[in-house]
């Protein structure tokens, strides 16, 4: 028990691996476009984000 409890937690994954043996190439393809639409929505956001803290940064900025 106390190596359990002694472990670091384990990294949560946002997204399961798909199995890719039961797929066919157009939906392999079709995935990555997801993945690819995934990743650009995350990129925004993290764009957005980094401006928002900017803005907050300039505005707590002490002389």
């Amino acid at each position: 028990m106390a190596l359990e409890e002694d472990a670091p937690p384990l990294k949560r994954r946002r997204l399961d691996p798909l199995l890719l043996d039961s797929l066919g190439i157009e939906e392999l393809h079709a995935y990555i476009g997801e993945l690819k639409a995934e990743i650009a929505r995350v990129e925004f956001d993290i764009t957005r984000k980094s401006s928002h803290r900017s803005a907050a940064d300039a505005f707590f900025k002490r002389p």
